[in-house]
């Protein structure tokens, strides 16, 4: 039982090693500035047409069956106040973690992953240069970066949407639509759902490139990390998920 558990132990042991150095390697940011920049267009480059493209339709879908509850109940005027608390709350941030893990972690782990079976990382290692300083620091903290920019878009995106589709398709007075936007959605939400998508970013950052580094073999075990990183980033996104919304409804609400 004790070897069973040796392998995916070591792995917990590493992940948290790499994190910790990460953190402790922040202020080399300052140095790295342009390796910043140029992993947040990245990471931007290849998430944001994903992002529009799975936003519209998540967030009008889920409108429109708001939307028919609420006429039944008579209460179609707090569509707007729906829509925001929904889409700032929820939507946004659960989007990011779709969007983040599914094409912004993979693109870093299939990267760094390349470049571990071509011995790079081992070069810079010899040559005295520290991988996680180089390479880990300045992806990680893009990817939370941008894992910011994309929740604001998702926010925006479904409010817009949710206005659009309201009045033009189901009637919904707009002057109602915009007064009820801030009803239940205020400035705590929406710096709970940064948070949120900061985190996520990070988080997702983070198993990217452990997965990266610490490939081992040829291109096929490459691939496996890649598809490892999406199943492991979305089940640590989906609890830290549910643990910041928990302390964020008790904060929020007390």
């Amino acid at each position: 039982m004790a070897r069973v558990l040796d392998a995916p132990l070591k792995g917990v042991g590493e992940f948290f090693a790499m994190t910790l150095d990460t953190f402790v390697s922040f202020p080399s940011i300052v140095r790295q500035g342009r390796e910043f920049i140029e992993q947040s267009w990245f990471i931007a480059r290849v998430s944001t047409m994903a992002t529009v493209l799975v936003a519209i339709p998540f967030t009008v879908l889920v409108t429109f069956i708001l939307n028919i509850l609420l006429r039944e109940l008579g209460a179609a005027d707090l569509s707007g106040a729906s829509a925001a608390f929904g889409t700032i709350t929820q939507i946004g941030p659960m989007v990011t973690v779709l969007i983040v893990a599914g094409a912004g972690a993979t693109a870093l782990c299939a990267d760094l992953g390349s470049r571990t079976i071509h011995d790079e990382i081992s070069a810079l290692e010899v040559m005295g240069v520290d991988p996680v300083k180089r390479l880990v620091v300045p992806r990680v903290w893009a990817s939370a970066f941008v894992g910011v920019l994309l929740n604001g878009l998702v926010c925006t995106i479904g409010i817009l949407g949710g206005f659009l589709f309201s009045v033009l398709l189901q009637g919904v007075n707009p002057g109602a639509f915009v007064n009820g936007i801030t009803l239940l959605t205020g400035l705590g939400e929406l710096i709970l759902a940064q948070i949120k998508a900061g985190v996520f970013g990070m988080l997702a950052g983070l198993v990217a490139c452990y997965k990266g580094l610490y490939v081992r073999g040829g291109p096929k075990e490459v691939g496996s990390a890649v598809n490892e990183t999406v199943v492991f980033a979305f089940m640590c996104l989906f609890v830290v998920n549910t643990v910041i919304t928990a302390v964020g409804v008790k904060v929020l609400g007390a």
